[in-house]
């Protein structure tokens, strides 16, 4: 707010959650109707104003100037937000602003990579735009001095946005990208700190397969290859044996290995109705963990339709030995064709066997509601 309202004397704000609508409105009148609305525009701080809202902690500030130590800042940010700047004087700045230190740089990531992905195609054909952008490209010091900050970044997520930017920017081709990509993929890889997070990140690079071309500049040793973090990336890169990996993980004792999996299959679900049967099949000889609850939760969202895997999932249910088991089940099975498997006999076996405390209405509920109605009204 400080750096939007310059040269503002005061400004009102909440240090915590503050309060909106009927709640705000009936304070505010209140302090009108106390005769204090002369204090507005006074450019002094409310003394009954901050005494109003004392219990949500109303806090009051001023906007910045120019001899704030803030305002170089704000000065750098108006030149990404102001309407009055042309598309070449902001990539006029973003080539300035590269030349600076890198972690100043950093500070500013969002906000070029924004700028820079709302360049239209046709915007950047423009003959100025497209001289801007090349002396940026031809800036080999810049280069050099970002790709190196950007491959020493200790999280995954921040080099894949700077890589991509260094793309937006001419630093890249898109082969160089892809190799980049590797390049952190493999490092991460090598220290053996793959996470479901990490995962995540290399599914979500390469959602447009461009990367499975890539996957042979992984050099992993069998023990490497063997471990469900490993396969999770290998199989978001494409290899069809790690993704059978992946589908056995869901399966796993490990709460961890099925978070993995589960994140996998995410970005790349179960279609194969054969793939679909061999998981159902395994979830259920499961020993009823949080890591089974997790596997089937992953199924609901894969919104099954085939028949014996549905029917797979209603033997369960009856034998389940937790509440949060059966609740995951008719999770699925809500999401479900349910209408197919839908008979008195099921209806029944699911009030009889509901675990949990009566009174409370949950998915089992539900799905036994919306079972019976459509026993009651079958299809014609």
């Amino acid at each position: 707010m400080r750096l939007i309202f310059k040269d503002v004397p005061v400004i009102y704000g909440f240090s915590s959650k503050a309060p909106v609508g009927p709640t705000a409105a009936s304070m505010l009148d209140r302090y009108f109707q106390s005769g204090a609305g002369g204090e507005i525009g006074s450019g002094r701080a409310s003394a009954r104003m901050l005494g109003r809202f004392s219990a949500n902690s109303m806090v009051v500030t001023s906007g910045l100037s120019d001899s704030d130590p803030y305002a170089a800042h704000r000065r750098d940010v108006c030149q990404f937000s102001s309407d009055r700047l042309s598309p070449v004087q902001k990539l006029g700045f973003v080539h300035q602003l590269l030349g600076r230190e890198m972690a100043e740089v950093r500070m500013f990531l969002d906000r070029i990579e924004k700028y820079t992905a709302s360049l239209s195609e046709s915007e950047r054909q423009t003959p100025a735009v497209a001289r801007a952008l090349d002396a940026i490209a031809r800036d080999e010091a810049a280069r050099s001095r970002y790709l190196d900050f950007a491959r020493d970044a200790d999280q995954p997520a921040v080099r894949a946005r700077m890589l991509a930017v260094a793309g937006s920017l001419g630093w890249l081709s898109p082969a160089e990208k892809r190799a980049e990509l590797m390049r952190m993929i493999g490092e991460q890889l090598a220290r053996n700190t793959v996470s479901a997070a990490d995962v995540d990140i290399v599914c979500a690079l390469n959602k447009d397969r461009e990367l499975d071309q890539e996957r042979h500049r992984l050099q992993l040793s069998p023990t490497q290859a063997s471990k469900v973090s490993s396969a999770a990336v290998l199989a978001c890169l494409g290899s069809e044996e790690a993704r059978a990996q992946m589908l056995l993980a869901l399966t796993s004792r490990s709460d961890e290995e099925v978070q993995i999996a589960q994140v996998y299959l995410r970005h790349q679900p179960i279609a194969d109705v054969n793939e679909l049967r061999v998981v159902t099949s395994g979830i259920a000889r499961m020993n009823g963990s949080n890591a089974q609850v997790r596997a089937l939760e992953t199924l609901a969202g894969q919104h099954l339709s085939d028949p014996e895997s549905l029917e797979e999932l209603t033997r369960l249910f009856p034998v389940a030995e937790s509440a949060g088991v059966q609740t995951a089940i008719a999770g699925i099975l809500i999401r479900s064709d349910f209408k197919t498997i839908a008979t008195p006999e099921l209806v029944q076996t699911l009030r009889q066997h509901r675990l949990g405390p009566p009174g409370r209405e949950g998915l089992i509920d539900v799905l036994i509601r919306r079972l019976a109605s459509a026993v009651a009204s079958p299809r014609l």
